[in-house]
């Protein structure tokens, strides 16, 4: 597996991590516990050291998931998880509806619950996971700051975060990666926040690097989606929309025809193509799909290939938002 480095931190994982998510929450029934741990310990048998998860997804089952099976590896993988949500003060049926939540007293307590969880002493990347608009950056930064002092995190993330959040942060304590949405079906922080971590020298780690699916070439235009999936929600999964984004699936499969692989690690090896310091972040409940994905790392597109995707999709934009109306604070600032 090869490794790469989140920006100028030294915080060295393997070239793609591993998105857990999924295994608990949002994409449908959660998954047998028993075949989460051994899917995720599959991942690390094959190489993978970067695993992400956070306490809202489920709420808390997936840190507690991942936290049972990792333990036996501890020492040599790196887990990112996440705070900001009021989790406890929110209806229960809210899912990603919940309210952003950053107070440095909610840091702190939540922070012991992650630790207890993921049965650790110590997070190694720890996000905000979505900017609060009611606490000050420089309020979470310093907490965040404390917390690394103490020993309890090792480096800190945003998520989603703004140019001017991230410079906020990353002013009292540098800020090693931000997580956004990030793909070819999504390619906004190209504008501004792509420059700026090149600037700062930080990483990013996309998430839903596959469109959530949608770039696989697995989802068709007349697909359903169950209550329990968060895609029956969005905007951009709807019938209409599907139809109308089927260009990206499209260009991305005439690509990797023409190479023999598959349309997925084309839309993986196009992320890692576009700077040393991305770290993409698949998430998958199925083995075959695990190693799918970790083999675009050994995919090198060269300039043809990447100029063909570029002209296949030029001037095109998705059609339908990333998230519904009732979910505004997940779209980031």
């Amino acid at each position: 597996m090869k490794t790469r480095t989140l920006g100028t931190s030294g915080l060295e994982v393997s070239a793609i991590g591993l998105g857990c998510m999924g295994m608990s929450a949002s994409f449908g029934p959660p998954m047998d516990r028993n075949e989460a741990i051994t899917l995720i310990r599959a991942a690390v048998d094959r190489g993978v050291t970067f695993f992400d998860t956070a306490e809202v997804y489920g709420p808390y089952a997936n840190e507690e998931l991942v936290g049972e099976a990792l333990r036996p590896v501890r020492d040599q993988v790196v887990i990112a998880t996440k705070f900001g949500f009021d989790i406890e003060g929110a209806d229960k049926s809210g899912g990603f509806a919940r309210k952003p939540l950053s107070k440095p007293e909610h840091i702190r307590k939540v922070v012991e619950g992650s630790l207890k969880r993921l049965q650790t002493d110590r997070i190694d990347l720890y996000y905000q996971h979505r900017v609060d608009p009611g606490t000050p950056m420089e309020d979470v930064a310093g907490t965040i700051r404390d917390l690394i002092g103490e020993g309890k995190v090792r480096h800190f993330g945003l998520s989603e975060a703004g140019v001017q959040s991230i410079r906020r942060a990353h002013a009292v304590q540098p800020v090693t990666a931000l997580q956004s949405e990030y793909s070819l079906w999504h390619r906004e922080p190209e504008r501004e926040i792509i420059p700026l971590l090149e600037e700062l020298g930080i990483g990013l780690v996309p998430f839903a690097p596959l469109g959530k699916g949608f770039l696989t070439g697995t989802v068709s235009a007349g697909q359903t989606f169950g209550a329990d999936d968060f895609r029956s929600r969005q905007p951009r999964f709807s019938q209409e929309n599907l139809r109308a984004n089927q260009v990206f699936v499209d260009v991305v499969h005439a690509v990797a025809a023409s190479k023999g692989v598959t349309s997925a690690q084309v839309a993986l090896a196009w992320l890692q193509a576009q700077k040393p310091w991305i770290v993409p972040i698949p998430g998958t409940t199925k083995l075959h799909r695990l190693e799918e994905n970790i083999g675009s790392t050994q995919i090198e597109l060269d300039a043809a290939d990447l100029a063909q995707i570029e002209t296949g999709l030029a001037g095109i934009e998705p059609q339908g938002d990333r998230y519904p109306p009732e979910n505004k604070a997940m779209a980031g600032r």
